[in-house]
C-alpha cells in the first residue's frame, strides 16, 4: 500500500513539473516575442520618401561639347537565298527473325545430388 502511494505521488510530482516547464516556455515565448513592448522601446518608423511622376517627353537634349564625333554603319545585306531540296527515299529493312527459345529440361532430385557431390569432390581436390 505504501508503495502504491509512494508510486502515485511520483506520477503526480511528474505531472506537476512537466505542467510547470510547459508554462516557462510559454512566458519565455511570450516575452521574446513581445520583448520591445515590455521594456517600453519604440520601434523608429523610416521615413518614406514621396517620389513624383517623371513626365515623359519624347525629345530628348544631351549638351555635349567637343569635336563632333561620326560613326558610319555599313549596311547589312541579305544572307543569299538558298535553295533546299528534300528528296524522300524508301529504305527497306528486312524483318528480324526471332531468337529461338530454347527449354531447358528441369532438372531432378537424383541429378541435382549428383552435381552436387561432383562439385564438392572438385572443391575438396579430389579426395
Amino acid at each position: 500500500m505504501k508503495e502504491e502511494i509512494q508510486e502515485g505521488m511520483s506520477s503526480l510530482k511528474k505531472g506537476i513539473l512537466a505542467t510547470a516547464g510547459t508554462m516557462v516556455a510559454a512566458v519565455g515565448t511570450y516575452v521574446t516575442t513581445q520583448f520591445n513592448s515590455i521594456m517600453g522601446i519604440e520601434e523608429e518608423s523610416a521615413p518614406t520618401e514621396v517620389v513624383a511622376p517623371v513626365e515623359n517627353n519624347n525629345s530628348q537634349s544631351v549638351n555635349v561639347t567637343g569635336p563632333e564625333i561620326i560613326i558610319n554603319v555599313p549596311q547589312q545585306q541579305a544572307a543569299p537565298a538558298r535553295t533546299t531540296v528534300i528528296k524522300e527515299t524508301v529504305r527497306e529493312v528486312p524483318a528480324a527473325t526471332p531468337a529461338p527459345v530454347v527449354e531447358e529440361k528441369p532438372e531432378t532430385p537424383s541429378e541435382r545430388m549428383a552435381r552436387l557431390k561432383k562439385q564438392r569432390e572438385d572443391q575438396n581436390g579430389g579426395k
